[in-house]
């Protein structure tokens, strides 16, 4: 008889490098034909997406293009969704405005190199951790941490561009404060044609998206904004003036080369941790929620590394921090995608309209541009979850509001600020657990607990309690203190049973506190118990030696009449016998 080879084969080995080895065989002429379809109304809808997140991150318009065309075949191909888009984000495009535009001029070559470096570092952060496995992290970014960053973004979004809505001239680089009293200042100048083209852009958009939300917003808002601008402009006889985005060029992403100094590396370093956070835990989140439509498994380490190796790529191919883009993945499922060659195609065909409709970027008003955005930060504010947040309790709205404070503040500390708060809640609630009286059910066939006052009253020396939660260091002395109550308020309790069923992990020193809390009970004349311990407690106190301070004999699983056997040893205890 011969033993199964437990390694894996050659076929498997080639999947785990080549990841899109697992999806090629589901590829047909039916699959085939619906992934052309999402493709090429993602590529359409990205012509205004594109620019309008190279508007917000300070780069060239054409640079939002080519960050949705090489990153997004990268991450299909060695990504982990079969839906997930990949290509500039609003947040991150963001980040990278504020990270950059106090190191150089935005939209300068400098500053592209540094974007292009930028994505680099952020690559190579999100490749190493996928490599090592540590695609846990993102589920200790907790979602009011993500939903209160993700609001903060949208006021940034929106104070950046109202310059350009109202045709001011308002530097760049500024805190927020600065820049609304820049703004309160030049009140006076607002330019009534690009306002009034922005407004009809704006208008349009919010009309679409509410009578009409299959329907692409940004292109009818785009579409009445450019006619407004041409139509302005003719009945003003050339006075309206409204500037424009410009010609695209009609070319190919350009190689590049990202800067590699030692100074360049630290001062791009913790924009590009922040990048890492926060585009992961996009890319997860948004392959998670589709995933759970199309009952797909994702694998966060394979997520990682898609996302790594499509930042690392694209920066040598002009992409500046790429990231998931729900508004794309959304679109590119409700569009009938099935396989990740959805988002190959959709890349593709975007350099194919690239190619042929450039030159039509020189009609698409500045002003509108900044209207889409207003409506894109308007859609991140999600009022519903924040309700949901503010509900949830005090401490859940503490850490939105000094997240979201954080972020008007820095943007890029701020999301670490966050975590550290959201951790630091949860240490707290977890090192306070439950201990509650209970007594048994009234059933005398039952083997559980209800809520009581604990005392059992033919056995007046035994207290029972029921203890939900963790034992370990955090939580040790709170639990402690919460046992040495007992017999301190009734020094007739010297005996306690502990029902333990919500007790699934201990440490060396819950161990250790709790063979510490036997020894004191045995001198008081009393000893410890517990009923229905996780057995894998049970082996880190057998491993420890608590078991044997506490007695093994102390430990009873699940079965009727657990009170009847702990007064029983109780009495035996107490007779000698």
């Amino acid at each position: 008889m011969t033993t199964p080879d437990p390694s894996p084969s050659s076929a498997q080995r080639w999947q785990r490098l080549l990841p899109f080895l697992h999806w090629w065989p589901m590829v047909d002429a039916r699959t085939l034909r619906a992934d052309l379809v999402a493709g090429l109304a993602g590529a359409i809808i990205l012509i205004p997406q594109g620019v309008a997140f190279a508007t917000i991150a300070g780069m060239p318009a054409e640079y939002g293009l080519y960050a949705c065309m090489v990153p997004a075949i990268v991450a299909a191909l060695f990504g982990s969704s079969w839906h997930l888009v990949t290509g500039p984000s609003t947040t991150g495009s963001l980040i990278v405005f504020a990270s950059l535009s106090g190191l150089a001029v935005p939209g300068s070559p400098e500053y592209i190199r540094l974007a292009l470096t930028l994505a680099l570092l952020t690559g190579i952060f999100q490749l190493a951790l996928g490599l090592a496995r540590m695609g846990v992290l993102v589920n200790f970014v907790s979602q009011t941490v993500v939903t209160a960053y993700v609001s903060g973004a949208a006021v940034w979004i929106f104070c950046n561009q109202l310059g350009n809505f109202f045709a001011l001239d308002m530097p760049r680089g500024l805190s927020l404060v600065d820049l609304l009293q820049s703004f309160a200042r030049q009140l006076g100048g607002i330019d009534p044609y690009a306002t009034t083209v922005g407004m009809l852009t704006l208008a349009a958009g919010l009309l679409t998206r509410r009578l009409w939300p299959r329907a692409p917003y940004m292109i009818v808002a785009i579409l009445a904004g450019s006619i407004g601008a041409a139509l302005l402009d003719r009945l003003s006889e050339g006075a309206a003036g409204v500037r424009t985005v410009g010609a695209l060029p009609q070319a190919l992403p350009p190689l590049s080369l990202p800067h590699f100094s030692a100074e360049t590396v630290e001062a791009l370093l913790l924009s590009a941790l922040v990048l890492t956070v926060l585009s992961l835990t996009e890319a997860v989140s948004i392959a998670r929620a589709i995933a759970l439509r199309t009952d797909q498994v994702i694998d966060n380490n394979q997520t990682f590394i898609g996302q790594g190796l499509a930042n690392i790529v694209g920066s040598f191919f002009s992409a500046y921090p790429s990231s998931g883009s729900f508004n794309r993945t959304g679109l590119n499922y409700e569009a009938g995608a099935k396989t990740p060659l959805s988002a190959i195609f959709g890349a593709l065909f975007l350099v194919a309209i690239l190619l042929v409709l450039a030159p039509l970027a020189r009609y698409l008003p500045i002003p509108s541009m900044a209207a889409i955005l207003f409506i894109v930060a308007i859609g991140l504010v999600n009022v519903p979850q924040i309700r949901t947040i503010f509900r949830a309790g005090r401490m859940e709205a503490l850490v939105f509001a000094v997240t979201f404070a954080a972020t008007l503040v820095d943007l890029r500390v701020s999301i670490f600020i966050g975590m550290a708060l959201s951790l630091a809640v949860f240490v707290y609630h977890t090192s306070r657990p439950s201990v509650t009286p209970a007594l048994p059910h009234p059933d005398p066939h039952s083997t559980h607990f209800v809520d009581g006052d604990g005392i059992v009253p033919d056995c007046p020396s035994l207290k029972i309690v029921r203890i939900n939660g963790a034992i370990y260091f955090g939580a040790a002395s709170y639990i402690q203190q919460a046992l040495m109550r007992i017999d301190r308020d009734n020094p007739a309790h010297v005996d306690v049973l502990i029902v333990a069923r919500g007790i699934h992990y201990i440490d060396a020193a819950g161990a250790q506190m709790l063979a510490q809390e036997a020894r004191r009970r045995r001198k008081l004349g009393g000893a410890l118990y517990f009923y229905r311990l996780d057995p894998a407690a049970q082996e880190t106190l057998r491993r420890t030696g608590a078991m044997d301070e506490i007695g093994a004999d102390h430990f009873y699983p699940t079965q009727t009449g657990v009170v009847d056997s702990v007064k029983a040893a109780i009495r035996k205890r107490r007779t000698g016998a």
